[in-house]
């Protein structure tokens, strides 16, 4: 039996988080092709008859332009002190560039986890870019105990990956029950569902200035319903108004697109009220950050 950690890293949105999710099988990390989705280190726990992996999904390493952005980063560099292996990601669609580069070349901090490189949504690539890729992301280093191309989205070698981050990990019982597929709180998933409900078709400088904090789940007694209350937060009135929408019809489809998720994962109906509040700047204040969880 093994088992241990497990982390994916690269740039923002090269599919981290769906990755997680397809090992899992289950979805404990919410999704978007916005970058920097992911904001917190999210375990997911994939059980094996020869082993347990615990994948901690954090956020895309990148170029911080605010407070939370050095935070993020902070984070990563945290949870790749930790882990028993990296396993840095670089999608098959797009070169190789500076950024991936700087990325590989900064694992030399962090000699005690074994190292994987991963050529990610190879579904969407040619053969030849599949191809070229692999020979790009191979020669970033010489440590890589193996490089795989896979795709999350149709289940191209997760096998063969599952397999070889196993066998990469140290010997020892599962750290979790089976069964358990993370070790998120409820209140946390269900805010980053509504989250994931509130980024999807907004405007490319929107999603950085999104957060959601759920001021209060409770049963409602002699009814099978379950009342959730949450806020989303923005920085800018202007922002308030794209989030809630013409006479609040944006606001709407997404508490239904949110509820649509919560549901199964409360196990009950639920009626959802969403509130949309205005933190000038959240993202550049210690405060407001540290209130947010951050």
């Amino acid at each position: 039996m093994r088992s241990g950690f497990v982390t994916f890293v690269g740039r923002p949105n090269v599919g981290k988080s769906t990755l997680t999710n397809a090992l899992v099988g289950s979805k404990v990390a919410i999704t978007s092709d916005k970058p920097q989705t992911t904001r917190r280190a999210i375990r997911g726990i994939v059980n094996r008859p020869d082993g347990q992996i615990v994948i901690v999904d954090t956020p895309g390493i990148h170029k911080p332009r605010t407070l939370l952005g050095q935070r993020l980063n902070d984070l990563v560099e945290q949870v790749l002190g930790d882990v028993d292996v990296i396993a840095f990601c670089a999608p098959a669609d797009q070169p190789v560039g500076p950024g991936d580069r700087r990325i590989a070349a900064s694992l030399d901090g962090y000699p005690q986890a074994a190292k994987i490189a991963l050529v990610t949504k190879v579904d969407v690539a040619s053969r030849d870019e599949v191809t070229d890729r692999l020979i790009e992301v191979d020669g970033l280093r010489e440590d890589w105990a193996a490089v795989i191309p896979i795709s999350a989205l149709t289940d191209v070698q997760l096998d063969v990956l599952a397999d070889e981050i196993t066998a990469l990990l140290p010997e020892g019982p599962p750290l979790y029950e089976e069964g358990v597929d993370t070790d998120e709180s409820t209140t946390d998933r269900v805010a980053e569902l509504i989250r994931e409900a509130a980024l999807d078709g907004v405007r490319d400088e929107l999603p950085h200035s999104i957060a959601v904090t759920v001021d209060d789940i409770a049963p409602r007694e002699d009814s099978d319903l379950t009342d959730v209350y949450a806020s989303i937060i923005v920085e800018r009135d202007s922002q308030k108004a794209i989030i809630i929408g013409h006479k609040g019809s944006r606001l709407k489809d997404v508490g239904a697109r949110a509820r649509a998720e919560i549901e199964p994962l409360l196990g009950t109906r639920v009626f959802l009220s969403l509130h949309v509040r205005v933190a000038k700047e959240w993202q550049r204040d210690p405060k407001q950050l540290g209130r947010l969880g951050f």
